[in-house]
């Protein structure tokens, strides 16, 4: 996410000074200097930030995307650079006390309580269930889940502990509605709207972020008034020179703030889809901004749509991936982000850092840019290695039960009777050249659509793809002689989707590793 501020810096001709604990960080060749500094400790990016004062002068310092806005602000503070107040950033960092300036300002905002330590089951809430559980200081929707009862409540706040460095958990009232994105640029108090996204949630109870779509396609009243909350929360935090994120929701009782961030966002959304979509560049201004100017060429170019949407996995460790190069190529996309590669362990997504890859289009044409990074996503296969026991552990699961992570496919109540009255198949590695389908119909002629919109029959495709199996249907079903597929197969890839096919082939095929 810091790619595009390290290159527009550099562009403007700056001398870039790239900072992290991490010293193979994928963006450390776009800086001019890299120094290797964790971001948690203030003061040592503070001692940084003055040796270079004293060699050759400072700036400004920023960043985008990561939650360590209070680091930035702290050493903007200390060496009196542009930037925004240390006190405005730990509570724009510190869920417990963002709500409390919300709640200070009358702005409209869950009701909330934070704990510092683990729950037991029988705890109670001042407000009724369902409930959202956060560590008050993460990203990423890292240890948030959505929670239904006390027993579950008490599970949550002990997982949400893991991810807190400050070791406390807030739990809020849960807010039902369409969630939306926003991006601003703060300069003198004067707050510059930066893009509109709708946020594409999935995978309850998690919140799982499959994409954003901007600008959103709302009513211009409800835009106001989610804007102006937007604004007025901005001010409550005392964010008046800098970036701000936040995520609102329309609801029953009218617009209520999720967060805001002093920073610009992460998710592909400040440094991609907005200019994509508008021709701006949020993260020049921001630049600008911490170089104590005013950030200028913030009027929009163009109106386009710019469609970001992500990969995903069944549990596993990868054995191979095709259709990257195809999705490149694609009609209207820009990008392809693979975070994956062959090797890599895999996980079905709980928060929005364990997600495989994403996509992003951009089209005049609303319906182009969507359907071009929605075709994309679906044109990616990834293969798992098999024998393994993770992938082996998930796809054991029965289908149509109630699980996380959840089946591929919904499937019908009443065709579950009939899914376990198919034969058995007698694929094995000695047959596995050809085999058959033992037919289905009942589901293959659904309107079912797998985690990422894929019909049954363009799963059957995608896994003719990976085998190389033709798979027709068996014709003969008296035929014993014939190799088929019949009710483990079907229990596979309703499952696990095509991956999970593929893998109930491989394994039976014999071992796929790397």
């Amino acid at each position: 996410m810091q790619g595009p501020a390290l290159k527009i810096a550099r562009e403007m001709g700056l001398e870039v000074v790239a900072v992290d604990a991490d010293d193979s960080a994928v963006n450390i060749p776009l800086a001019d200097r890299f120094v290797k500094v964790d971001l948690k400790d203030r003061e040592g990016v503070e001692a940084l930030a003055r040796s270079l004062v004293n060699d050759g002068g400072l700036g400004g310092i920023m960043t985008a995307g990561t939650d360590f806005s209070s680091t930035v602000a702290w050493v903007a503070e200390k060496l009196a650079l542009s930037g925004i107040g240390f006190e405005a950033a730990l509570d724009a960092s510190d869920k417990g006390r963002m709500r409390e300036r919300f709640k200070a300002a009358l702005l409209p905002s869950p009701d909330f309580v934070v704990f510092d330590k683990p729950l037991s089951s029988g705890i109670s809430l001042p407000f009724p269930f369902p409930a959202v559980v956060k560590p008050v200081d993460n990203m990423g929707a890292r240890g948030c889940r959505r929670v239904d009862s006390a027993e579950e409540l008490a599970a949550a706040v002990k997982n949400a502990f893991r991810f807190s460095r400050l070791s406390q958990v807030i739990v809020e009232e849960y807010m039902e509605g369409p969630e939306l994105s926003v991006d601003a640029l703060v300069y003198q108090g004067e707050v510059t709207i930066c893009g509109l996204a709708e946020r594409h949630i999935c995978f309850p109870p998690y919140f799982i972020e499959m994409g954003h779509t901007m600008p959103a396609s709302i009513d211009p009243d409800i835009m106001s008034l989610l804007l102006e909350t937007f604004r007025k929360g901005i001010h409550a935090l005392g964010i008046t020179n800098g970036a701000a994120k936040g995520d609102i929701k329309f609801t029953a009782k009218g617009p209520m703030i999720g967060e805001i961030a002093a920073r610009l966002s992460g998710g592909y959304m400040s440094g991609w889809t907005y200019p994509y979509s508008s021709g701006v560049l949020p993260t020049k201004g921001a630049i600008q901004i911490a170089l104590g100017q005013k950030p200028r060429g913030l009027k929009p170019l163009w109106n386009w749509t710019s469609a970001e949407r992500a990969f995903i996995s069944i549990p596993g460790k990868i054995h191979s991936i095709q259709g990257l190069e195809m999705a490149k190529t694609s009609p209207w996309v820009k990008d392809v982000f693979s975070l994956v590669k062959p090797g890599s362990e895999v996980i079905f997504p709980e928060n929005n850092v364990t997600k495989c890859g994403n996509v992003i289009s951009a089209a005049r044409n609303r319906e182009d840019a969507v359907l071009s990074a929605e075709s994309a996503v679906r044109s990616i296969l990834i293969r798992l290695q098999a024998p393994n026991e993770a992938t082996s552990a998930f796809l054991s699961s029965p289908p149509g039960e109630k699980n996380f992570p959840p089946d591929a496919f919904y499937i019908d109540p009443l065709l579950l009777p009939l899914l376990e009255a198919l034969p058995e198949g007698n694929l094995n590695a000695e047959n596995a050249s050809a085999c058959s389908l033992f037919p289905f119909p009942g589901f293959t002629e659904s309107s079912a659509k797998d985690y990422l919109g894929r019909s049954v029959k363009e799963s059957l495709e995608a896994l003719r793809t990976l085998t190389g199996l033709e798979l027709p249907p068996l014709e003969d079903k008296q035929d014993s002689q014939s190799a088929f597929l019949g009710r483990s197969f079907w229990r596979a890839l309703i499952r696990g989707g095509y991956q999970g096919a593929a893998y109930y082939i491989d394994s039976l095929r014999g071992e796929r590793e790397i």
